[in-house]
């Protein structure tokens, strides 16, 4: 192209799918230095992009843009204000691809075959067959027709000053200091759940080896299960106040150990370089699991359906992981953090 092309990537949500996504702008950064590059994002979502070293723009949509004719004309305008060559669309749903023909960019990057939902086939213009094993590197993969392949996997996701003080300050009211590790016992879905009272017992195994442990959560449901993680800790474990997700990632990024399931904050975790253990039942821990060879995924069988079915499904597939397998997870990770700050 003559000029550095203006570049808009597509991933409108949710929280976990946008982190699997950072690595796209700063793939996109090294290879046109001088483009101008922004993403479209709704709701919350957007708090995990601004500020990100290889954005110039982030465009906030509003949830249900598409629902009348006055808010899709108005998203319309908005996005061929940016005047962009290329969209590239990691959602590839009928309503990530149709914002990226909206923009009216000539080059609207997606995915060929099953992995191409819904219409947005019809709306995106340049597809790739992409073959990958995890969700990261699909979306990489979706950038061949650019010239990019098997580019270096960084997340750089963004730490103000701000976020830094309030890391400390919240440790300190803890009395919580290194080394320590991050539970979180909530998900998406009831079926990826993993019983609150493991993990209080796997605090309980931290605590033997000096480590304390930091019960997260999100929402008033998942509050009641991080208090039952520290009734059944025996003092090994202490609640989290509320925090948002920029919040979170600043305090996980202090940590020595996160455990979850295949959630939000796990894949923050992974962004901000916490050594990471992922639980999977209804989810397949080799395509979302934690990124990454250093990372631990455990899964005892995946416990399959369609989407709808796996949902509804009862945890049935994440009772199957002991607390045992997990505990030697843990073990693993601190180990290999103890011999690395050795080295």
């Amino acid at each position: 192209m003559a000029q550095p092309p203006r570049i808009l990537i597509v991933r409108l949500t949710a929280m976990g799918d946008v982190i699997h996504g950072l690595p796209v702008a700063s793939a996109l950064r090294r290879q046109f230095p001088d483009s101008f590059l922004a993403w479209a994002v709704e709701g919350r979502a957007a708090e995990l992009v601004e500020g990100h070293p290889d954005l110039d723009h982030v465009i906030r949509l509003p949830r249900h843009w598409w629902r009348s004719a006055r808010s899709l004309h108005e998203t319309r305008k908005q996005l061929r204000e940016s005047k962009f060559d290329i969209t590239v669309d990691l959602q590839c749903l009928t309503k990530s691809s149709i914002i990226a023909w909206l923009t009216g960019a000539p080059k609207r990057l997606g995915v060929a075959g099953a992995n191409g939902r819904e219409f947005s086939k019809w709306f995106n213009n340049c597809l790739t067959d992409v073959q990958a094993s995890h969700v990261v590197d699909h979306y990489l993969g979706i950038l061949k027709p650019l010239g990019i392949e098997s580019p270096k996997v960084e997340f750089k996701l963004p730490e103000s000053s701000l976020l830094t003080e309030y890391a400390k300050k919240t440790l300190a009211d803890l009395n919580l200091h290194t080394p320590f590790a991050v539970l979180n016992p909530g998900a998406g879905w009831p079926s990826k759940l993993w019983p609150a009272e493991r993990y209080g017992q796997v605090a309980r195994h931290l605590h033997q080896q000096g480590v304390r442990s930091l019960a997260v959560w999100c929402g008033q449901e998942e509050r009641k299960l991080a208090e039952q993680i520290v009734d059944t800790s025996q003092g090994a474990a202490v609640l989290a106040p509320a925090t948002t997700m920029p919040e979170l990632a600043a305090i996980t990024r202090r940590a020595n150990l996160f455990l979850g399931s295949d959630t939000g904050p796990m894949h923050l975790a992974v962004a901000v370089g916490t050594p990471t253990i992922s639980l999977h039942g209804t989810s397949q821990a080799d395509w979302c699991g934690a990124y990454g060879r250093s990372n631990i995924r455990l899964q005892q069988y995946y416990q399959g359906g369609t989407a709808r079915q796996r949902r509804a499904a009862n945890n049935t597939a994440m009772q199957a992981i002991t607390v045992e397998r997990v505990c030697k997870a843990c073990d693993q990770l601190l180990a290999r953090s103890r011999a690395a700050l050795a080295g």
